[in-house]
């Protein structure tokens, strides 16, 4: 097993290669505080030996809990795999479905994340409800109200607000609120989007067990979905986080691309860990 720091846009792994070894590991919250002590980080992805893909690939987010999808994570597997002499197409398996990437013209990788899902179930909702704009709201400290957020599955549930001016919004105060509230019985990643243009975003996401973070892969591509089922943006936008800018397509068969900013930062040593 090799161990690596990276970040896509800003978005920290610990990307723990295990292709070698000989079945699947699973990773405490104890586990998981260890290995902050060496590298902080947002999400653990490791790569497991697949019989059906290139790699099984799993995720953890930094509370120790397990999760379905990572999109920059992805992207940053797939460029180490590459980088490591892969094919220019790699296909991965997770507990979110299967995807693919392929290696872009300048070293980076585009990922295909699969399809984005839209039924109420998919997300999941605790009750039938239109995912186009949920009746759904929550009341910021100064009394004002964001309304009607799309809600979209990428392997992980996400809603979106598209909100006039972003750095209004108490992101931190009230993200915690959003992810747990009784609508969304696995809790929720909640983006707040300011729309400059419809090939273009600015976006901040509250992250499920992970907290505001300064970028998400799939908060991005949750985001081009759901402004676009609004009428707000195109297909096709650019994503602007902190930590970078993130390309995002959603395709006619439905499915969500992304590509971005990738570094590998360091190998790490987890022995003893």
């Amino acid at each position: 097993m090799r161990a690596y720091a990276m970040n896509g846009a800003g978005n920290a792994f610990i990307v723990l290669d295990r292709r070698d070894a000989s079945g699947p590991a699973a990773y405490t919250p104890q586990d998981i505080a260890a290995m902050e002590v060496v590298h902080a980080f947002d999400q653990l992805i490791v790569l497991d030996p697949s019989s059906e893909a290139d790699a099984d690939l799993r995720v953890w987010n930094n509370d120790g809990g397990e999760v379905g999808a990572c999109g920059n994570g992805t992207r940053a597997a797939a460029w180490l795999l590459f980088e490591g002499g892969a094919k220019s197409q790699l296909s991965f398996t997770s507990s979110g479905g299967p995807m693919r990437a392929q290696r872009l013209g300048d070293g980076a990788a585009e990922v295909d994340l699969g399809p984005a899902r839209l039924d109420w179930r998919d997300i999941p909702l605790s009750l039938p409800m239109d995912t186009v704009r949920l009746d759904f709201g929550v009341t910021l400290p100064d009394g004002r109200r964001l309304e009607g957020p799309g809600a979209v599955s990428m392997g992980n549930p996400h809603v979106v607000f598209a909100v006039e001016d972003l750095a209004s919004i108490p992101i931190a105060e009230i993200g915690p609120r959003i992810e747990h509230d009784p609508l969304f019985p696995e809790r929720v990643n909640t983006g707040f989007a300011q729309v400059r243009g419809r090939n273009d975003i600015r976006l901040k996401v509250f992250e499920r067990g992970a907290g505001l973070t300064l970028a998400c892969g799939t908060g991005a591509c949750a985001a081009l979905v759901a402004l676009h089922r609004q009428g707000l943006v195109d297909r096709e936008a650019v994503i602007e986080a902190d930590g970078g800018k993130l390309p995002v397509r959603w395709d006619d068969q439905g499915h969500v691309h992304l590509s971005g900013p990738v570094v590998l930062e360091r190998e790490l040593d987890l022995r003893g860990v």
